[in-house]
């Protein structure tokens, strides 16, 4: 049995740490730039109001600087456009400097003087996104912060009547949190841009208050949406790279008709298509670069400051993060083409394909558009010219020779990596009598143009991809005779975040010669998560297909767009690559794996008192551990109430008994702004319920192993410091030490910090338990047991008729095999009560390591999360000190005692994935009945 429970953890481990690897190295190499000052940088603090200073003694606010500028602005005279940057959890007010510097060096080459003065805050480097008790007060300072940054512009004659908000993380949770202050102005804040911040849910819930002020910015920008539509919010998500924030939970919770707001990934953003990790999103130097251009294109002329105006913000957001076209929506450009015969060629192939010259000239194709309106649907041209000009027309009215009266159609015109391309429909021309492309180079630069007539019907092919549970042993494939230079591919049933592929395309070409590069983009309609690989032609690329975001219900599909060169064969390639299957499983279902580790602790704690109540001893902790995966009793029942609650009369029945809804990971599909704020239960999380319940089950099989080692090793050390002992009640505590012990760590947690008593609480119990360890190693070496091989039950135990001959001394059973078997009867049923004592420390740990970081401030931790639960738990772990298998096997209450944790488990399974907390409150059920045992 234990070899078998060995080889089968082993396995399950092997398989969380082929997902652990996928999630946090399974990764592109980090292709951002680093961004560099030329000079010192300067962090000036901004005097603020003294009952503000007094209020928030731990934060700060500062004016970035360097140089020659610094000095200037050393008595805060400024004349620039403010911009506040805003770190997030555990971030520092010097992360602003990326951003500050490329703006300084931006404005070096503006005309008119215009440029930013970049502050920053500092929140003392808290955890805000794993405790949640400060998140109200620091929205607060920010809103003190943005008034004194505006008093420093009274002396102007225009000041600036708002403040542009970047924030990374949870500052941009706290950038959007602004406004549900009462008396917060909503014209202070016309943009914000966030970086890698969680709207959707914060990543681990492990307090109430995370909670609760998530709703509270959730309701107020859903329900008062009309009345913030002039305020513009643009998330940026990092990719695969960052594994601390899913780019799905970067997604703006909003109306599907609110114009003004925006959510991408980074590998979408046009001149940076990159994946950023959680920290290098702040200094990417190509998303720098698009932040502080659209930041130039935003300021008013007349006004010097940023516009209030919602479209043009939209459109330069739109410019700058989404396409990049040649010029933004409502920009003009005189429309100039030479009448010269000689710069004129009319194309009457298919096809065309030219490179410029080395010496400059002017140089115009026409393509006729009444012999193709039949035969063709679209006009696709691509050149490696990456000059932002017009450089696609629509003729109305032409000579023999050239065109006379022409209109610009490059605006539809998109960005890639290697060149920029633009793709026309038929239909949408049917004013004009040609197209004319300029390949002109008066500046002597040498590109290619390549232009071509497409029938989208014959470019498109549909591929059904591998089902998931195919392991990589089935694979799509397609085969396509490149006569196009774009060719799109459906990947038919790829819709779900847990799906992940291996995709690979070979291109083979029969000429060998210079041609554009190839570039294959995976385009997801429904949010902005498109990634695009650039290779060379003929190569063999391997890419990978997964999904940020579920597809809903009225989205398309998936495509796979390879822009190819000519005269070249492609073969694509689709499989299901397991590792990478499983780095999503882990991505998206993370917060489960805990929960599923407590319920397997809890059912092995069942396992342990059923065996005393049967045979009044202790089983191996390893057996009972292993023993706790059943899945049939726990996953089934939680699957029935999630039927039965589409039920309306059970609905009903739920409500009647007041409980809360059922818990659920937050949505996988982008956020359409429900007023109601429920999230759409998925049914794939529970079809994959048994996997994670074995990764969790398996994570409580090692780390019960783990302890056992670590609580030996520390025995080791410690043996020397205490005298040996040969009975049970080593390292109990006497009732009057009991009360004063408790009442003592009670008064401790109640004036300075909850989590800092139940950990001491839980030290204590953990110090028996290394009393245990001790003394079984004392009587272990005392007793020569080597003679006598003692009977093994199946549950693990010694069994009776061999204890009872025992060595006496003067025939008095001083040492016995009889006391020995009662110490590791109290070494294994302590072994699990203290693993499932870990747990609630492990969770309330933000909590403290908050309340240590802030001693110099206060030293009360206010709120306290912990503290509506520590005076149980702290009562609970000290009568535990003093409990083993004689006082429990002969309590009244053991029965019923042994029968709580099932229950307990699928009630923690159906109200604790996304309330995380809530899982020390039912462990804390659990160990409230086996602490009375101890004394009833």
């Amino acid at each position: 049995m234990k070899l078998a429970a060995v080889a089968f953890y082993g396995f399950a481990l092997g398989l969380l740490a082929v997902g652990l690897r996928e999630l946090l190295t399974g990764f592109e190499e980090n292709r951002c730039s680093m961004t560099y000052m030329f000079e010192y940088p300067e962090y000036r603090r901004v005097a603020l109001p003294r009952r503000v200073a007094r209020l928030y003694p731990a934060y700060g606010l500062y004016l970035y600087g360097e140089g020659l500028y610094a000095q200037e602005t050393r008595a805060l005279k400024l004349t620039g456009a403010p911009v506040l940057f805003l770190p997030g959890n555990a971030g520092s007010h010097k992360q602003a400097r990326s951003l500050g510097s490329v703006a300084l060096r931006k404005a070096e080459n503006v005309e008119g003087g215009l440029h930013f003065n970049v502050f920053t805050v500092d929140f003392n480097e808290e955890l805000v996104a794993l405790y949640g008790g400060s998140l109200l007060r620091q929205t607060h300072f920010l809103h003190e912060s943005i008034k004194a940054i505006l008093r420093l512009y009274k002396h102007l004659k225009s000041p600036p009547q708002s403040v542009v908000l970047v924030g990374h993380s949870m500052g941009g949770v706290l950038a959007r949190a602004l406004f549900t202050l009462p008396r917060f102005n909503t014209n202070l804040v016309g943009l914000i841009v966030t970086q890698a911040s969680p709207h959707l849910a914060p990543v681990l819930a492990l307090d109430p208050y995370l909670l609760d002020f998530y709703s509270a910015v959730r309701q107020k920008w859903v329900n008062q949406a009309k009345k913030l539509r002039n305020v513009t919010v643009l998330s940026v998500g990092g990719g695969y790279r960052d594994y601390q924030v899913r780019s799905g939970l970067t997604s703006l919770p909003c109306t599907p008709g609110d114009p003004n707001k925006l959510s991408l990934v980074a590998t979408a953003v046009p001149r940076t298509w990159v994946s950023t990790d959680h920290l290098s999103i702040v200094w990417c130097k190509e998303l720098v670069l698009a932040t502080v251009r659209a930041f130039f294109d935003l300021i008013d002329p007349e006004t010097r400051q940023f516009t209030v105006n919602p479209e043009k913000k939209m459109a330069v957001l739109n410019h700058h993060f989404v396409r990049h076209p040649v010029r933004m929506l409502g920009e003009t450009e005189d429309i100039s083409i030479s009448d010269f015969p000689d710069e004129w060629s009319e194309v009457n192939t298919l096809r065309l394909a030219y490179s410029t010259p080395k010496e400059g000239q002017v140089k115009y194709f026409r393509f006729a558009l009444s012999s193709r309106r039949k035969a063709y649907s679209h006009f696709y041209c691509r050149s490696n010219n990456m000059e932002m000009t017009s450089w696609v027309y629509g003729c109305v009215h032409k000579n023999s020779s050239s065109c006379v009266h022409a209109e610009d159609l490059s605006t539809e015109t998109e960005l890639l990596p290697p060149y920029k391309i633009l793709i026309l429909s038929l239909s949408d021309l049917a004013s004009f009598t040609h197209l004319v492309v300029s390949a002109s180079n008066l500046n002597g630069k040498q590109f290619t143009v390549e232009c071509e007539w497409q029938r989208q019907e014959s470019q498109t092919l549909s591929v059904p991809v591998p089902h998931v549970l195919s392991f990589g042993f089935t694979v799509s494939d397609v085969s396509l005779n490149s006569s196009g230079l774009l060719h799109t591919i459906k990947l038919q049933h790829f819709h779900q975040v847990y799906q992940a592929f291996r995709i690979t395309v070979a291109s083979q070409c029969k000429v060998n010669k210079d041609r554009l590069p190839n570039v294959y983009r995976i385009h997801v309609p429904w949010f902005g998560e498109d990634s695009l690989t650039t290779v060379s032609v003929p190569s063999v690329t391997e890419f990978s297909g997964m999904l940020h975001t579920s597809r809903p219900d009225n989205a398309s599909g998936v495509l796979l767009q390879l822009h190819t060169a000519p005269n070249c064969q492609y073969k694509v390639s689709v499989r299901t690559s397991l590792p990478r299957v499983l780095g999503q499983i882990l991505r998206f279902c993370g917060p489960m794996v805990p929960v599923y580790t407590a319920v397997t602790l809890l059912q092995a704690c069942r396992g342990q008192l059923s065996s005393i109540l049967k045979s009044r001893r202790a089983a191996d902790m390893s057996l009972v551990v292993a023993k706790g995966l059943k899945p049939h009793k726990v996953n089934l029942p939680v699957y029935l109430l999630h039927i039965l609650l589409g039920c309306s009369w059970f609905q009903e029945v739920w409500s009647f008994l007041y409980l809360p809804p059922m818990d659920a990971l937050p949505s996988t599909q982008p956020d359409v702004g429900s007023p109601e704020g429920v999230p759409p239960v998925e049914e794939w999380p529970f079809l994959l319920s048994p996997l994670l319940y074995i990764l969790g089950a398996t994570v409580a099989y090692w780390g019960s192993t783990l302890l056992r080692f670590i609580m030996c090793l520390i025995s080791v050390i410690l043996a020397p410091l205490h005298r040996p002992s040969v009975t049970r009640d080593c390292g109990t505590l006497q009732l009057r030490t009991q009360l004063l012990v408790t009442l003592f760590l009670i008064v401790m947690g109640g004036v300075s910090c909850g989590a800092l008593a139940i950990f001491a609480a839980f030290l204590l119990h953990f110090y028996r338990l290394l009393r245990l360890q001790m003394t079984e190693r004392s009587l272990s070496h005392m007793l020569n047991l080597a003679p006598e091989k003692h009977r093994i039950a199946e549950n693990g135990t010694v069994d009776s008729e061999s204890l009872r001959k025992s060595k006496e001394c003067n025939g008095a059973p001083l040492l016995s095999e009889c006391a020995l078997q009662e110490v590791r009867d109290d070494l294994q049923l302590h072994l699990c009560l203290s693993a499932l004592s870990t747990l609630p420390v492990m969770l309330i740990a933000p909590s403290l390591i908050h309340w240590i970081r802030n001693l110099r401030y206060s030293t009360q931790l206010d709120p306290d999360p912990c503290w509506p639960s520590s005076v149980p738990l702290i009562i609970v772990y000290i009568l535990l000190i003093n409990c083993n298998t004689l006082k429990i096997s002969n309590s009244k209450l053991l029965p019923l005692t042994s029968c709580l944790p099932l229950p307990l488990s699928i009630a923690m399974v159906t109200f604790s994935p996304l309330h995380l907390y809530r899982v020390t409150h039912f462990l804390l059920a659990a160990l409230v009945p086996v602490a009375l045992c101890c004394v009833l």
